[in-house]
């Protein structure tokens, strides 16, 4: 496995900053420990209020400069932010598809034609309509196609979310990544970056949560912490 994840260049394409991390923290770390390459894309970032308990709005440039030390602690060898403007956060079911498609595709910066990554992983549907978006936006930027003429990726992952989970599509894991040790440490600390984004327990928006979901996920395959993962396309 470690030789199988060192020779991969992983895309982790997320809705906000943190949800990187909470769903592939463990899977970068450890791509990163092999000798592979790993590139994260977040959609947005905004000013907003938040449910949290405190007063006051968390301001776009905090979680950019948070997602930037978290991206520092897990190593990856790049990240960026698509969409900058305000106007698409939390909006992103209001963007034509086609567009968003092209910016995952071939528009951004650290886009799929340009990094040619041989294994993505998106999030999960969810409460969240960002996440959804993203979702369907990925799945069509993932289409097969000839790999002589557009980058075709050998795995295309969906990343765990039991925090924003619903039932109307469950998620069914039928890949893990063991992240014991190290790598359940080193997620642990990226998320703790996103400082602004920290709930109190028994919330699942807290560090502790994130552990304890790991650890259960790690008792799914006995084994100390893990990752889970719904595979949707695996070509070897």
């Amino acid at each position: 496995m470690e030789r199988f994840l060192g020779d991969q260049r992983l895309l982790v394409i997320a809705p906000h900053a943190d949800d990187e991390t909470i769903g592939c923290g463990g899977l970068i770390a450890k791509v990163k420990d092999q000798g592979g390459q790993v590139f994260v894309q977040v959609a947005t970032v905004s000013d907003l209020e938040h449910y949290d308990g405190r007063e006051g709005v968390t301001f776009a440039h905090t979680r950019a400069e948070e997602l930037a030390e978290a991206m520092r602690v897990l190593e990856v060898d790049d990240h960026e932010i698509i969409f900058e403007d305000s106007d698409w956060h939390l909006r992103l079911d209001s963007m034509p598809r086609r567009e968003l498609v092209g910016a995952l595709e071939k528009g951004s910066r650290l886009s799929i034609d340009r990094i040619k990554p041989t294994m993505i992983a998106l999030p999960a549907p969810s409460f969240n309509q960002d996440h959804v978006v993203i979702f369907e936006a990925g799945i069509t930027a993932c289409r097969p196609h000839l790999a002589t003429l557009k980058p075709f990726q050998n795995f295309v992952l969906v990343a765990d979310s039991p925090q924003l989970a619903w039932n109307a599509q469950p998620f069914k894991p039928n890949l893990y990544v063991d992240i014991s040790g190290k790598f359940l440490s080193r997620k642990l600390e990226a998320f703790t970056k996103h400082e602004s984004q920290q709930r109190p327990g028994p919330s699942m928006g807290g560090v502790d949560a994130l552990e304890v979901l790991a650890r259960q996920r790690g008792r799914e395959i006995s084994v100390e912490a893990a990752e889970a993962y719904q595979v949707l396309r695996m070509v070897i």
